[in-house]
């Protein structure tokens, strides 16, 4: 049910590698209890390989750019999973904390971890409370908010140096030129949007990528 297309196999089998089975295994778990369970919407189980999976797992080309070294990602508002879990199962060596409000969601991806066995860590809890508790190398959103509002929400997850990802669509731009001051307010420096898997999908992956600057520590701080 619900195969992968033999035209996205080069690109599916580039990005996951030897886990595409489990890319696999989480579409058929979609498809089968996605809509049904308000994960998505009852007309895109037909299009889970094009319009969500891949879509998701070109996030994978933007972390290689922007963060290479990564080591542990938070998606925020993770919902059925996207892209969080698709991130999980192409890059098994990140730490990947999924963090959602809504319980229903919660247990679903709890359902999926203990099913797909990705070693996920799943909060429930609003962005904002886990500022100043816990950071990431790397922040994710998808479709989560306007640029500006979701960077109130993530910029104070990411540690210094690290990255805020956020896929977006055609407007990207403007909302990084409507988000300027509240970027440069919250430490976000180089906001840049890049498109992914131009030659290989039919909508290519829109990222706006912004760093966290680090702070600057005071001459003679032993931690400069």
């Amino acid at each position: 049910m619900h195969p992968l297309p033999e035209s996205l196999r080069p690109t599916a089998e580039r990005l996951f590698s030897d886990r595409l089975e489990l890319a696999e295994r989480f579409v058929a778990m979609l498809a089968e209890q996605g809509p049904e369970r308000g994960l998505i919407g009852p007309r895109e189980a037909d299009r889970l390989w094009e319009r969500h999976l891949l879509n998701c797992a070109l996030m994978v080309d933007a972390i290689e750019a922007a963060a290479p070294e990564a080591a542990t990602l938070a998606d925020v508002g993770s919902g059925a999973g996207l892209p969080g879990v698709v991130i999980a199962i192409a890059r098994p060596d990140i730490e990947v904390t999924l963090i959602e409000t809504m319980q229903r969601r919660t247990t679903w991806l709890e359902e999926v971890d203990a099913e797909l066995g990705l070693g996920l860590e799943v909060v429930r809890a609003r962005a904002e409370e886990l500022h100043g508790k816990r950071d990431f190398d790397v922040v994710t959103a998808r479709a989560v908010a306007a640029l500006d509002k979701l960077a109130r929400w993530t910029l104070p997850l990411v540690a210094q140096d690290g990255h805020l990802l956020a896929m977006k669509g055609s407007s990207a731009e403007d909302e990084v030129e409507k988000a300027q001051k509240v970027l440069t307010k919250l430490g976000g420096v180089e906001p840049t949007v890049s498109r992914y898997g131009a030659d290989e999908v039919e909508v290519p992956t829109t990222v706006v990528q912004v760093r966290r600057r680090a702070k600057a520590t005071r001459k003679g701080d032993p931690r400069g």
